[in-house]
């Protein structure tokens, strides 16, 4: 049976997620590690027992034992590398937000098809049997015509040099968490709003430490949904209808307390059931698929693109002052 054999660009914290993922993985085998420098990766390698350790990013995408290379680097290179693991032929899983710019998105896109390699954004969540069942119940007809999407992502960051308080980096917390219940938005909306309006809190940051956003669809529906570095882990979503509400618990990285929970219109609760599955499992399935058996992948490069579009109107929202169009 084929196998994919992958390669991490970087050592960064979240690589730990993925690593047990490659290697329950069914089709996929984890091959080498890259750093700025040998030490690092060996290192790095020794820590996780990944087999080979590699001195320089570039050296990982001329390596031909690598069919598919993991991107965790700082947001502002997402673009960069994506772009040249592509053009060296591998297949990319490349960390979110894939770019800072819709033309960025763009580039992805043509450096892909120009490959003809598989290049994904990591939203862990799209592949969980979670959002699956919010899909499928959304679309079930028991929530009536849906009105309005809530959610919110925060978490307290105390790390001083955090990539993430960089402006140059593509810091922010829309970028980093934000992106989260605004995509999920849209994925039950199944399109990009037509309108939005954001709020950003900088306190003595470069970047936005908190950010308020609105967005408005086509067919009526609004979205809400905060996010931001400066205060205690929330992470929910609420989709509320005209016979109901859905309530999603920790939507965005599935653990034991994630929870579906729908009320009625005579107020009672009752769980939604969803298959249990590990967190990132999916997300290597849906490469190896795409990879390996052609199928299209659960986050096309046109999803990231409509991702990316909505964070940029709001920032440009939040920078004027009034609402702006998309």
């Amino acid at each position: 049976m084929p196998r994919l054999r992958w390669g991490l660009l970087s050592t960064a914290r979240i690589n730990r997620a993925l690593i047990p993922a490659i290697r329950g993985a069914a089709r996929s085998e984890l091959t080498a590690v890259a750093s700025r420098t040998l030490d690092r990766a060996r290192e790095y390698a020794l820590e996780w027992q990944i087999p080979r350790s590699i001195g320089a990013y570039e050296a990982l995408l001329a390596d031909p034992g690598i069919d598919v290379v993991y991107i965790s680097l700082p947001n502002h290179l997402h673009v960069e590398w994506t772009v040249r693991a592509l053009e060296a032929g591998k297949h990319v899983l490349c960390e979110k937000p894939l770019a800072l710019s819709v033309g960025d998105v763009d580039r992805v896109a043509d450096a892909a098809r120009r490959a003809g390699r598989v290049a994904a954004e990591a939203f862990m969540y799209r592949h969980h049997p979670l959002t699956d069942a919010v899909q499928a119940f959304a679309a079930g007809g028991r929530l009536g015509r849906i009105t309005t999407y809530r959610g919110a992502f925060t978490f307290l960051l105390t790390r001083e040099h955090d990539v993430r308080l960089d402006p140059s980096m593509g810091g922010g917390s829309l970028w980093d968490v934000g992106c989260y219940p605004l995509s999920y938005a849209n994925l039950i909306a199944g399109a990009a709003p037509t309108e939005v309006f954001g709020w950003e809190r900088r306190l003595d940051r470069d970047v936005d430490m908190e950010f308020f956003a609105m967005l408005r669809y086509a067919d009526g529906s609004v979205a809400q949904f905060d996010c931001g570095f400066a205060g205690p882990f929330r992470a929910e979503m609420e989709i509320v209808g005209t016979a109901g509400r859905l309530c999603i618990r920790r939507p965005f990285k599935t653990d034991e307390r994630s929870a579906l929970e729908f009320s009625g219109g005579d107020d009672r609760t009752e769980g939604v059931l969803f298959d249990p599955a590990a967190a990132y499992a999916g997300e290597v399935a849906d490469i190896e698929a795409a990879a390996l058996d052609g199928t299209a992948p659960r986050v096309p490069l046109t999803e990231s693109r409509r991702t990316v579009q909505t964070i940029v109107a709001l920032y440009e929202s939040a920078r004027l002052g009034r609402p702006v169009g998309l």
